[in-house]
């Protein structure tokens, strides 16, 4: 029996091959889960082509998390395929090219606006579209890369995580009694589409190759999906506001 038999998960942020999301859907329906994805605009066929790739091909479902027409249909899309939700991930960020790359000092508010709605707020958005839909026991997930800490090049995304490290603990603090658990993990970089188009990433893939005391390969998804799988499954009961780090264990060394 799979690590996720019989659970029903929502997967976002799905677009390629390389995205995190892409190998947490693959590893949930090999432990067993139904999974539905959600994507929208151009990405949508992006996202249902890619989906064809998965061991099954899942459903997907239309979600702009800026969107509250679209937040507020969520349930009622999800529906028409799962009758409730055990799991959700969260795996959206973005930032417009003048809030990345050293232009912290210089970012017009408008860009930095658009980077906490997408990439901040949205985590809260999300699970409440959800809500509706979760049991107790669920399982919130979001994705991260490690904002304690100021980050070349990262900027205004740097500060947007930050918000979002804490809006998971708030919504840990306020979907408890409801035996909602909400969880994050902070990958280390990986080559995916959001990794592109960081100016300088480079500088990270050098930094964790020679600092990360297990090694990190920049290209392999599966350790960090492993770690979404785990916590969206029955065997961290008593775990909510954390983050786990999946980065070879860069964040411990000096």
């Amino acid at each position: 029996m799979g690590l996720l038999e019989g659970k029903r998960l929502l997967v976002t942020g799905v677009l390629v091959e390389s995205s995190i999301a892409f190998h947490v859907a693959r590893l949930a329906q090999t432990e067993g889960a139904t999974v539905v994805l959600s994507s929208f605009g151009r990405q949508l066929r992006l996202t249902e082509k890619i989906a064809r790739r998965l061991p099954s091909t899942p459903p997907v479902v239309e979600l702009d998390v800026s969107s509250q027409s679209d937040l507020d249909g969520l349930a009622d899309a999800v529906r028409q395929h799962v009758d409730g939700l055990d799991g959700v991930l969260h795996s959206i960020a973005f930032a417009p090219q003048t809030a990345l790359g050293g232009n912290f000092l210089t970012t017009p508010w408008e860009d930095v606006a658009t980077a906490v709605q997408v990439s901040t707020f949205s985590f809260k958005a999300l699970a409440m579209a959800a809500r509706p839909l979760l049991s107790p026991g669920a399982s919130l997930v979001g994705l991260t890369f490690d904002a304690s800490r100021a980050w070349p090049y990262y900027d205004w995304m740097g500060v947007a995580k930050a918000g979002f490290e804490s809006v998971g603990r708030y919504l840990a603090r306020d979907l408890g009694p409801e035996g909602i658990r909400v969880n994050i993990v902070a990958a280390g970089p990986l080559h995916t589409t959001a990794a592109k188009s960081i100016p300088g990433f480079k500088a990270f893939e050098d930094r964790w190759k020679d600092r990360a005391p297990l090694g990190w390969d920049v290209e392999d998804a599966e350790p960090t999906a492993r770690a979404c799988v785990a916590l969206m499954s029955d065997w961290f009961p008593a775990t909510t506001g954390a983050i786990l780090h999946v980065d070879g264990g860069f964040h411990a060394v000096g």
